[in-house]
């Protein structure tokens, strides 16, 4: 199997197709199977590229658990481009991967083409912050000490019930992926990642700063990231932002062909050059602030 080395950590990733590159970051419940349904309308195009982060499938999964973390996950996303001699790439990622998408498009201006982040910022919320914390490092410690992953569970989730009710073989097939993953080194991730990771609301000045242009997508009944993709929509003249009716949070596996059509239309604009940002005379009055009780 093929694998790019960031750190020492041997990374699985796959592709396919030629064109200007297109980089896959997947969720946390997923790995570089997620972004099957992409890889195969979008390699039509684009060079696609997806890949396992650390301690998940295909891919090392360090012991120790300080070689996890996000500016960690920023850098094995470059390493992969440096592998392939990438110089800049499209950026398109889901939820974990959505974080990271922007996280690259914050720190690694040069390295991006664009960057399409979908279902990203859950725990932003202020309000809510530190009972997310202290349930991300609940379920964290759930998942090493029963040595497995409630995937099951976690499917029937408030924000993935939807796909098992559009979906119930690409719901099987999602929860059965997750299932395979190493109970120890997810329980890593989500402490070091999820549980370590700022809050959206806290990069204001980085993200308005943002100057790639940016594809902002959501499901409307993807509640922990509705608001702070408003938000950043608001905050950022480089973002667009497309909401999915009736659609949760996996919304690339949810509705495949309705993400594939906007990703294609949106990174075709840019590399047309016909990508425009905001026009200034429709920006909002009044600064953007966070949503919400």
């Amino acid at each position: 199997m093929p694998h790019a080395v960031s750190e020492g950590v041997r990374l699985h990733f796959e592709e396919a197709g030629s064109g200007v590159p297109i980089l896959f970051l997947h969720e946390f419940a997923g790995d570089h199977r997620s972004w099957q349904n992409q890889m195969r309308h979008l390699s039509r195009g684009w060079r696609c590229i997806t890949f396992s982060n650390r301690g998940y499938p295909g891919s090392d999964a360090p012991e120790d658990e300080a070689a996890y973390g996000q500016d960690i996950a920023n850098r094995d996303a470059i390493a992969v481009l440096d592998h392939l001699n990438i110089a800049k790439a499209h950026v398109v990622g889901l939820s974990m991967g959505g974080y990271t998408a922007l996280q690259l498009a914050i720190h690694y201006p040069n390295r991006i083409i664009a960057a399409v982040a979908a279902g990203a910022g859950a725990g932003a919320s202020r309000v809510h912050r530190e009972a997310y914390l202290k349930e991300t490092l609940a379920n964290a410690q759930r998942m090493a000490s029963a040595g497995r992953i409630d995937a099951e569970g976690a499917g029937r989730g408030p924000t993935r019930v939807q796909l098992l009710g559009k979906d119930p073989i690409g719901w099987r097939i999602s929860v059965d992926h997750m299932a395979e993953h190493d109970a120890q080194a997810s329980a890593k991730t989500m402490r070091r990642i999820q549980g370590g990771r700022p809050s959206l609301y806290d990069l204001e000045d980085k993200l308005k700063a943002v100057t790639a242009p940016v594809l902002l997508m959501i499901g409307d009944e993807d509640e922990p990231c509705l608001d702070v993709n408003l938000f950043m929509k608001r905050l950022m003249p480089t973002a667009q932002l497309m909401v999915l009716p009736g659609s949760g949070h996996v919304i690339n596996h949810e509705e495949p062909d309705l993400f594939n059509l906007m990703v294609e239309r949106f990174l075709g604009a840019v590399d047309r050059g016909t990508w425009r940002p905001r026009d200034p005379r429709a920006a909002p009055k009044v600064p953007p602030r966070e949503i919400g009780p």
